[in-house]
């Protein structure tokens, strides 16, 4: 993957810089996903007055759209405390049971990534989720023992970026399951209007406008974008972001009008160029173009179809007109009949 990219499925060190004080804290702060939001606070309103804990809750989508901000307003709304880890931090079901034991009543778990969660972790997880009970197996042979120990009523929220990759035991224990859907512009101009206002930046609306529209509906990325911005406009302006300030710097980054970085592009070329426009397997097009495959799938695909530029078809990825016109290429004619008769049917999605 190339590592100059800014456009990333992961936080970088810089993300954590001010990253805090531009989260929201509560629910009414919380920009988009209004779905999502109204059912929440709904459940946790319900949980509050009986004073239980809120059910087990899975987020998932594409990176970036605040299944973490989400996971901690939760926490924040319901009165707990939270303790966040990840799926591939929890090596052994050893350190499952450390994190689960030390929770107090109420508590809320954060597992990020939780699809790459073991076996072996997921299997002590199921009765922690169903019964809030830890299994634990003593000695060995004819010494085995096996001990239930009873643990207090807490909140897991899983977030993934693959739902599908879960296993079915795993995600029928959540009660409570929501998709983030990519962020609308306007959406993504107020996530703008926040943070420009807790980092103290000056920017017209126009300026906001083009921040918002480039960043791939995604609010980590626009708050990315601004922060760049914001650097350009103090060094060859006069601090005051506007609509030409915001494309000379998005430009500077290599990043289109719509929000297509350099390896957005080399995708779509490789697939409109090397292969003609015949449908392309996952794994021929990370082998092709260098990147790994599951950040074609998760971090570059997405938005790409959400634009309308690629289709997943039982025989491969094909690009469609909108994509062929703005790369300003000519689009082949039956791209798909030339794909059968040159032998593609093993370049499988």
């Amino acid at each position: 993957m190339d590592e100059e990219r800014l456009v990333m499925s992961g936080f970088r060190e810089e993300d954590d810089d001010q990253e805090s004080s531009l989260r929201p804290k509560t629910l009414r702060e919380y920009v988009g996903q209004q779905a999502v939001k109204d059912s929440l606070n709904i459940y946790i309103q319900a949980a509050r007055q009986r004073r239980e804990p809120l059910d087990h809750i899975l987020l998932y989508g594409p990176p970036g759209l605040g299944k973490t901000t989400l996971a901690n307003i939760v926490a924040a709304e319901m009165g707990a405390n939270i303790r966040v880890t990840s799926g591939p931090a929890i090596e052994r079901p050893g350190d499952l049971v450390a994190l689960v034991s030390n929770l107090s009543q109420g508590d809320v778990l954060f597992i990020d990534e939780i699809h790459r969660l073991s076996h072996a972790v997921e299997e002590v997880l199921y009765p922690a989720m169903e019964d809030y009970a830890l299994d634990i197996v003593t000695g060995k042979g004819a010494m085995a023992n096996s001990i239930r120990i009873q643990l207090p009523k807490f909140t897991l929220i899983g977030a993934t970026t693959r739902a599908g990759s879960l296993s079915a035991p795993l995600r029928d224990r959540f009660g409570i399951i929501f998709r983030l859907q990519m962020y609308t512009t306007e959406e993504l101009m107020q996530i703008v209007h926040h943070s420009a206002g807790v980092l103290d930046i000056r920017a017209d609306e126009e300026g906001v406008r083009e921040i918002a529209r480039r960043s791939r509906g995604t609010p980590r990325i626009v708050n990315r974008w601004l922060k760049r911005v914001r650097d350009y406009a103090q060094v060859r302006g006069d601090g005051v972001i506007t609509r030409e300030i915001a494309r000379q710097a998005l430009a500077m980054l290599d990043v289109d009008e719509l929000g297509l970085d350099r390896t957005d592009r080399a995708m779509l070329h490789t697939m409109m160029v090397k292969f003609g426009g015949r449908p392309v397997g996952l794994d021929t097009l990370a082998a092709t173009t260098g990147e790994d495959a599951v950040t074609i799938e998760d971090v570059i695909e997405p938005y790409l179809m959400q634009l309308g530029f690629i289709m997943r078809t039982p025989r491969g990825r094909i690009c469609t007109q909108a994509a062929y016109d703005h790369m300003r290429l000519p689009m082949p004619q039956e791209p798909r009949a030339q794909g059968r008769s040159e032998g593609q049917t093993s370049l499988l999605d």
